[in-house]
Parts: structure tokens; C-alpha cells; sequence
């Protein structure tokens, strides 16, 4: 089975760095999961063949703070939007890469998504997946780099040599440097771990149906990968593909009985 965050690493590389403001990464696990739900579970496909279901990006929620919901795939409205009351699967992507000390911040973000979630649909099936940064220490490119550069200076001088191994940029832009300590990493998983996931058949639990956690290498200088060999203890692949299952069976039992 593909991966997409192989592709979230690609797009980075193609870039030349990960920006933590935009939803580009996003975007591209939520297109890519679907995808992948489509070929592997015969009942989200056969919905989503009939019309029955649909799906959409970055759909504006109503509660909390106004928050978008990354991936929404459920029933539409006579006017196609989608129909909050009737989503079906829900999916939340975050990163926590330049600076762990977002990691309470992204937790929160999380956990008051889910509290959004649930009042609207109990049942619907609702996923987290996180990308933990490694690296000890990375190039804030986004906040402080490009702003303080023309668009077709950034473009021409400074992009071609982001994610390059170009070790120079340490100290061309030093006070662009947001450092790790070498225990963030376990320390962020650690939080994230602290969100509730609820068993397979539980649905009375407000809480996520799965969680999943991806260790990653982005610090804008060196070229981005997965840690498919990482401290965490975190098979990507495999949870991966887990997470696809278990997302089949939840919503093949809940919508499919």
C-alpha cells in the first residue's frame, strides 16, 4: 500500500521546505487516504459510488473557535455541502516540527476538534494523525526567512538551496534556527498520546477511533524522509495500514450493520 506521507516528504523536497502555516501536508494525506479508503474497503466505496457519500477538504465546523475539519466524508445537502449531522469520517492532520513547545498547543487543537466532533456526530468515524519532527534543530523558513525576502529573491537565491544539504544556511540564518532538545521527540509523543481513543465498538466514548503518529527528519537544510528507523518505537507503515482497516471495519459496522 502507498504511504502519504511518502508523498508529504516529496512535496517537501520539491519545495524545499515544510510550511507549518499553510495545509499543504494536509491536503495531500487527506487526498491519499481516501484514495486508499476507496480501493480497500468495499463499503466506503460502494457509498461513495452511489452518492450516497462525498467528501470534502477543510470544511468550516461550527463550535469551538470555527475550526476546519480536514477531511469530512459523509452525506451532502440538497445544495452539496456537506450535512455536519451526517458526516460519516472525519480526519485531523497536525505537525509539531519547528519548536516541540507547540506540542500543548496542537494537543488542545485536537482535543477541542474532538469535542466539536462528537456533539455533532457521535458515531462518525474521527482520526488524528501527527508529525513529530526529530531534528534537533530546524530553519523556520515560514516566520523567519521568507518574509524578510522579495517573492522572486526567495524564489531565485534562496529556495534552491532549502532541503539540500546546503549546512551554510546554519549560518546564513542563524536566528532562524528554532532548536530541540533531544528528548522533544518522546516527550511530544508522549502528549499526543494523552488524547482518548475509544474502542472499536464504543462509540457512547467521545474519543478519537484512532491515533496515528509519524516520526519524521524536516529541518529545511538536509533532505526531509520518515523515520522508518526511529527511538519512538513507531512502525509507519504498519499503522498505517492499520489505521486504513480499522477506519473499514468502524465505519462498515456503524453505517453497514
Amino acid at each position: 500500500m502507498g504511504n502519504p506521507f511518502d508523498s508529504v516528504i516529496e512535496n517537501i523536497e520539491r519545495r524545499g521546505y515544510h510550511n507549518h502555516r499553510k495545509e499543504n501536508h494536509s491536503d495531500i494525506i487527506c487526498k491519499e487516504l481516501f484514495t486508499d479508503l476507496l480501493a480497500k474497503c468495499e463499503s466506503i466505496q460502494r457509498d461513495h459510488a452511489s452518492g450516497i457519500i462525498q467528501h470534502w477538504l477543510n470544511v468550516r465546523a461550527h463550535g469551538g473557535r470555527e475550526r476546519k475539519i480536514d477531511l469530512l466524508v459523509g452525506e451532502p445537502l440538497p445544495n452539496g455541502n456537506p450535512d455536519l449531522k451526517k458526516m460519516r469520517i472525519c480526519i485531523e492532520n497536525k505537525s509539531v516540527i519547528a519548536a516541540h513547545r507547540n506540542a500543548p498547543s496542537r494537543y488542545d487543537d485536537l482535543n477541542e476538534s474532538l469535542q466539536v466532533l462528537y456533539r455533532s456526530q457521535p458515531e462518525a468515524v474521527l482520526i488524528a494523525t501527527v508529525l513529530i519532527g526529530t531534528c534537533p534543530r530546524v530553519l523556520n523558513v515560514p516566520d523567519r526567512i521568507k518574509p524578510f525576502f522579495d517573492e522572486d529573491d526567495f524564489i531565485k537565491n534562496i529556495q534552491p538551496r532549502l532541503s539540500s544539504g546546503d549546512e551554510k544556511l546554519w549560518v546564513d540564518f542563524k536566528r532562524a534556527i528554532s532548536k530541540n532538545h533531544k528528548d522533544d521527540p518522546k516527550k511530544t509523543l508522549d502528549t499526543f498520546k494523552k488524547l482518548n481513543v475509544r474502542p472499536f465498538s464504543r462509540t457512547d466514548m467521545m474519543a478519537y477511533d484512532y491515533l496515528l503518529l509519524v516520526p519524521v527528519a524536516i529541518d529545511n537544510v538536509n533532505p526531509p524522509r520518515l523515520e522508518r528507523k526511529n527511538t519512538l518505537g513507531i512502525d509507519i507503515d504498519t499503522e498505517y495500514e492499520k489505521m486504513v482497516k480499522h477506519i473499514c471495519k468502524c465505519y462498515s459496522a456503524r453505517w453497514h450493520p
